[in-house]
């Protein structure tokens, strides 16, 4: 062989695996190999004869039934192909790459194969309908299900399709606790690697709940056991092996092969249809050798006959010549004998010559003038032809057939997997500043840290601190009318004293786009409104569950702005009231009914009236007690809410700074607030801390105190953020504090331990 004798062992010890071939052609005695990938002993260890059916596939060839052409190296010859007595190619499949053409035939069921042949034989222009009835679809050797009778009725019409392999698999209970037991895999996919990729998982914990994977294959089967969790969800566990190993794999037809030396992509029809062609130029071969040689026999059993009846001249002849080519010559001159009919008679030993019975002769000249006239018909009637064609490939299925092994189903399943149900539920604490870093921190990362402040970059301050679980979700407004959609899992998660990462590094934003808000979500099934208001004055309320979505890589839009405006606020509050604050010092109040729930594309409606001005914040609220103002003048005020008029939506509002004409007051922020809150206010460089109950109340005609000589530039509420951590920090204080127990009911203590 040009590629050396280690070629030849590897395609033989192919032939022989039980895994790769569904007809092994070969039996071996030795190691052949195994499903694991594990290599075949050497070849001075093993030994190897063709399987009984290898025979069918060179049966006759003796005859010349086929083609043969110079080897490689022309020191002999080989047949161009077999005379194959059953489909072979779809049988066995063909899998390769040569000369830039690749393919991709999968084997299928023995008996099924040749049902088909048989019924294209009898119908030749039937339906592929027909045959689908039939063949029903791909048999590996590795058994499985085939899911997609689509993907098959593709392949077996044009030669290429796809469908879906999976394992075959049950689950059962075993001391209590569920086990998943495989028992059949893909086809071609290696046991050792898929088992070893299970337990990755496990050992990684990508999903939680699977306990223990092991290999329990034996000389009985395949087997390989998944323990679960007690409480694990199995349904989930199976679906997420299904998808990230090759316990499911998708299997692509490609049927290409050799007709008439010219490589084709053929359908199952045309497969058929070649083959039946193959057969019927072997056996009107086979005929026609047979018939030669029956014709030829019959003419020396003639020549005998004749030679016995006249068995003394014939004798006296042969003795009196000089040699054997005397004879010959003597005998053909004398008796008439042809050359054939000589040279027998010549070949044989006198005493057979003479004991030679003229009965026997005559029978079997009698039989091969039936055999002679069997095989003309077979030459001269094509159904003839077909039956010797169906009858042979009955007998190959009466001996050789065996049951399919690959279940067939019409639908591909789909696998659907919760991401949700894939996250460990863990406690953290998450971090959303003004200049848009985030990060995830374990509520003992944060206890380590004995309360020390978060790192922040210089001038930066926190607006969002939440306890949540990592099953949670934020969502971060931007200025643009757009939401950046991020799931806890998958913030990073990082210490208490690290800084955050950038959301940028984890969604693209454009630029001029910055974090106004930040809203945390547990369930967004809940019966929450997200307002949002715009600096020219539009409003919208939106449904929680709308701002719900399954891609999220990018911003998405919850509110259409038109040119030059901008989202200023954005709250989940509910509340029966909303106000607003301008930039010149207007204040709004109505009440929320007055606005609406709409959709998350719609654009909103007119909140006020505006001229010359601008909205600086906008609140939903309920029952609150008082609206702090802050002013660009460093000064700042509580107003109590009952002072402030309720009006209608969309009208200019009242003043609620004084309205002076000089040097005006602006106002910067506005908060409503009820207790005590603690605020942070922001000039350039400096960012100071006040309590709410600092600044004085006073009425909606006042400027308020100076809290700062310089000019602020942002103000935000520290109080709840603080508290969110004061109590998470209790919380875990009180879980590690140790119980007292009351010594006058020692003994009931006791009892109650004892008892456990």
């Amino acid at each position: 062989h040009p590629h050396g004798d280690s070629s030849i062992y590897d395609a033989m010890v192919r032939m022989s695996q039980w895994w790769k071939q569904n007809i092994t052609y070969v039996d071996m005695q030795g190691n052949n190999g195994s499903m694991d990938g594990d290599s075949p002993a050497a070849m001075r260890y093993t030994e190897a004869k063709l399987s009984k059916i290898s025979n069918e596939l060179l049966k006759d060839i003796d005859k010349e039934t086929v083609a043969w052409a110079p080897n490689y190296d022309d020191t002999t010859t080989e047949p161009t192909v077999l005379p194959a007595k059953y489909p072979n190619l779809l049988v066995n499949g063909s899998t390769g790459i040569s000369a830039g053409y690749a393919t991709n035939i999968p084997p299928h069921n023995l008996g099924e194969v040749i049902d088909a042949t048989i019924k294209r034989i009898d119908s030749p222009n039937c339906y592929l309908d027909t045959i689908l009835e039939i063949i029903k679809g791909p048999d590996f050797p590795t058994g499985a299900i085939v899911e997609g009778k689509k993907g098959i009725e593709d392949a077996y019409k044009t030669g290429r399709g796809r469908i879906i392999v999976k394992s075959k698999y049950e689950v059962v209970k075993n001391k209590g606790k569920e086990q998943i037991i495989i028992t059949e895999i893909p086809f071609d996919v290696n046991k050792a690697t898929l088992v070893k990729k299970m337990d990755d998982i496990r050992i990684d914990k990508k999903i939680d709940g699977i306990a223990d994977v092991r290999d329990e294959s034996d000389r009985d089967g395949l087997t390989i056991a998944v323990d679960l969790k007690k409480g694990a969800d199995v349904n989930l566990i199976i679906n997420y092996l299904l998808k990230n190993t090759d316990l499911q794999v998708s299997y692509n037809f490609n049927m290409v092969a050799i007709v008439n030396r010219r490589p084709m992509t053929l359908g199952v029809l045309e497969i058929l249809d070649a083959y039946i062609v193959h057969q019927k130029e072997v056996i009107t071969r086979r005929t026609t050798f047979d018939l030669k040689h029956a014709k030829a026999r019959v003419h020396i059993v003639e020549g005998l006959i004749k030679a016995l009846s006249i068995l003394d001249e014939v004798i006296k002849t042969i003795r009196t010549s000089k040699n054997k080519a005397d004879a010959k010559e003597n005998l053909i001159i004398k008796f008439e004998f042809s050359e054939l009919q000589a040279e027998a008679i010549v070949m044989l030993q006198l005493y057979k010559l003479t004991n030679t019975d003229v009965t026997e002769l005559i029978e079997e000249n009698k039989r091969l003038q039936l055999i002679i006239k069997g095989l003309e018909e077979i030459l001269n009637d094509e159904n003839k032809l077909k039956n010797v064609m169906k009858e042979e490939l009955r007998k190959i299925k009466k001996e050789y057939s065996i049951p399919r092994k690959t279940e067939i189903k019409d639908e591909i399943t789909e696998i659907k997997i919760d991401p949700i149900k894939m996250i460990p539920k863990e406690d953290c604490i998450v971090v959303v500043t003004n200049e848009g870093y985030v990060k995830r921190v374990s509520p003992r990362s944060y206890n380590a840290s004995e309360k020390e402040t978060t790192m922040l970059k210089d001038g930066d301050y926190v607006i969002g601190l939440y306890n949540l679980t990592t099953l949670d979700t934020v969502l971060l407004f931007t200025n643009l009318g757009n939401y950046l959609y991020l799931p806890v899992i998958e913030i990073p998660e990082l210490k208490w004293g690290d800084l955050g990462k950038h959301i940028s590094n984890i969604i693209t934003t454009t630029a001029g786009e910055n974090i106004i808000g930040s809203i945390p979500v547990t369930n967004f099934d809940d019966e929450q409104v997200i307002t949002t208001f715009t600096k020219n004055g539009m409003i919208k309320r939106t449904n929680l569950s709308e701002f719900k979505v399954q891609r999220y890589s990018k911003p998405i839009t919850c509110m259409r702005l038109k040119k030059g405006d901008e989202v200023v606020s954005i709250t989940n509050n509910s509340g029966s009231d909303i106000f607003i604050a301008t930039r010149n010092g207007y204040g709004l109040r109505y009440k929320t009914e007055e606005v609406s729930v709409i959709g998350i594309k719609a654009a909103g409606v007119k909140s006020i009236d505006l001229k010359n001005d601008y909205v600086v914040s906008g609140h939903v609220f309920e029952n609150e007690d008082y609206l702090v103002v802050i002013t660009d003048k460093g000064t700042a005020k509580r107003v109590r809410m009952s002072d402030i008029k309720l009006i209608s939506r969309a009208r200019k509002g009242n003043l609620i700074i004084r309205d002076v004409k000089t040097n005006p007051y602006y106002i910067v922020d506005t908060y409503i607030v009820s207790g005590k809150k603690d605020l942070a206010i922001k000039t350039k460089d400096v960012i100071s801390e006040f309590k709410v109950t600092e600044f004085p109340i006073t009425d909606c005609y006042s400027t308020g105190t100076s809290v700062t000589k310089k000019k602020i530039d942002g103000a935000f509420i520290i109080a709840e953020l603080e508290d969110v951590l004061e109590q998470n920090f209790e919380e875990e204080i009180k879980e590690e504090e140790p119980e007292i127990v009351d010594l006058n009911n020692i003994d009931e203590r006791i009892m109650t331990i004892d008892d456990f």
